[in-house]
């Protein structure tokens, strides 16, 4: 035994030698997925799962009680989605750094979510390694940008891209944006996001503007054709 812990101790293995452990909050509904990350979580020394959440109200709730130095949050979430939840982390914790994670393409989602406040995001289809340097880069106090991502930010500087329309709107718009393509509301809307009907309607008709479209049926359609909902 002690000479197993002398080992560890040579290795630097910070669960003996006392180093502080990267405390991590996994927020996804899928039981199936929190045990996945929790799994290969364990298997890094600096690193341990502290908490779980399965809704987005959970995922707050656990943010005000507890003490994280990363929420690992998944976009789909119920009650209230990643985006939703995002802002409200960002109220309550302004410093803690939020990984987003998704099933979705980086192109659909990353940019608006980086401007929302997200540190990071990445694919559910990345690998363990990737997810890992994710994570230390943004406890690290800096975002964590993929090779992928950083071409279509690149692009969308340089003007070698057709951008999506959706990334033109800004962080509440996009945000609207998402609830109205999902059918909700604007009284729905104006309801959860503390708004008036009025102010919500107002958002709708830029959004309309700036994408170039006509009613609701449409910011729906744009919104599955470009997988941004199911």
């Amino acid at each position: 035994m002690l000479d197993s812990q002398l080992s560890r101790l040579e290795s630097g293995d910070s669960r003996v030698s006392g180093t502080p452990m990267i405390r991590i909050l996994i927020a996804d509904d899928h039981a199936i997925v929190r045990a996945g990350l929790r799994q290969f979580i364990a298997d890094q020394s600096d690193m341990e799962v502290a908490g779980e959440a399965a809704s987005g109200s959970e995922t707050v709730a656990a943010v005000r009680n507890g003490e994280f130095d990363v929420v690992l949050l998944d976009i789909s979430m119920p009650d209230k989605n990643g985006i939703d939840t995002l802002r409200l982390l960002r109220h309550v914790k302004p410093e803690l750094p939020v990984l987003m994670l998704s099933a979705y393409g980086e192109d659909q989602y990353a940019v608006n979510l980086l401007r929302a406040g997200a540190s990071g995001y990445v694919s559910k289809e990345a690998a363990s390694t990737q997810l890992v340097g994710a994570i230390r880069t943004v406890v690290q106090g800096r975002k964590y940008v993929s090779p992928a991502l950083a071409q279509i930010l690149a692009d969308g500087v340089s003007g070698d891209a057709d951008r999506p329309l959706h990334s033109e709107l800004s962080q509440r718009e996009f945000q609207i944006f998402c609830k109205l393509a999902s059918g909700a509301a604007v009284s729905k809307i104006a309801d959860e996001l503390n708004l008036s009907v009025k102010t919500v309607s107002t958002y709708r008709t830029r959004i309309l503007e700036k994408m170039a479209m006509k009613s609701n049926a449409d910011l729906t359609y744009y919104a599955i054709k470009n997988g941004l909902i199911e």
